[in-house]
């Protein structure tokens, strides 16, 4: 096992496009921490790919700017790397532990870097425990897809149409009415698939646009509010201190 080249929290512009072909025995290891566009296809954020060898990449920026890690590496030829064939290649899923993920990444990077005697153990120690961390959610969505496949797709462009459209009035129903599928089920399935509960996501989406919106314009607190979808002001501002850290206008200040 060889890792080429790898970045962590990568920053790019909204220009950004990345286009090439990974050779034989190459894996491209990408993960997303805002919405990315691949192949032509738009993906919300924690969106997870890996490119086998012989593939065409192309990845670009859908927003303002695009964060994600990624790792370019060899693993031909290592009979004691994982059996990376379990994973599933070329095809965007969304990834319910990103964090977890993305701090190995870290570790990775930093550990590339370095002129430690033992780099290359580490780095082969640490690159199996991504890709086994990374199958087995693999083998986790495979099971879930096989009860639920009629509803897979439909439930990542819900939760993309979520985060898109914060100002709306979701709720447990109509997100359920908007899939065909029954209440309690939607929400077991939406939280295995996603790993956080419907609800909880339908806030994240509604802070995520308020940091957008306090960021780039004027507009008050109360604006940001309506414009969220939050028919009180006081419940936004409480919110968004409990979920940030901080107030708006404080958020607004400190960047």
């Amino acid at each position: 096992m060889n890792i080429i080249s790898v970045g962590w929290n990568c920053i790019y512009n909204s220009e950004y496009n990345c286009t090439f072909k990974s050779e034989s025995g190459v894996y491209f290891f990408l993960i997303s921490h805002s919405r990315i566009c691949i192949n032509g296809r738009t993906m919300p954020e924690n969106t997870l790919i890996i490119y086998d060898s012989n593939t065409n990449i192309n990845y670009s920026s859908d927003d303002d700017f695009l964060v994600c890690d990624w790792i370019l590496f060899e693993a031909e030829g290592d009979t004691d790397f994982p059996d990376i064939s379990e994973i599933g290649f070329n095809i965007p899923v969304l990834y319910s532990d990103t964090r977890f993920i993305s701090e190995i990444i870290r570790n990775i990077t930093s550990e590339f870097y370095s002129a430690n005697g033992r780099r290359i153990k580490m780095l082969d120690f640490m690159m199996k425990t991504l890709i086994m961390k990374v199958a087995e959610n693999f083998t986790r969505r495979d099971n879930i897809q096989s009860s639920a496949e009629h509803y897979y797709n439909s439930l990542m462009e819900l939760r993309e149409k979520i985060y898109r459209n914060p100002q709306m009035k979701w709720n447990v129903d109509a997100m359920a009415s908007d899939v065909n599928m029954s209440r309690s089920y939607f929400q077991h399935i939406y939280r295995e698939i996603f790993g956080v509960s419907c609800m909880t996501d339908v806030i994240n989406g509604k802070i995520e646009k308020a940091k957008e919106i306090l960021s780039e314009t004027g507009c008050t607190v109360s604006q940001v509010a309506a414009m969220c979808g939050y028919d009180n002001e006081e419940h936004f501002m409480r919110q968004f201190k409990k979920i940030v850290g901080v107030t708006p206008t404080g958020y607004r200040k400190k960047g």
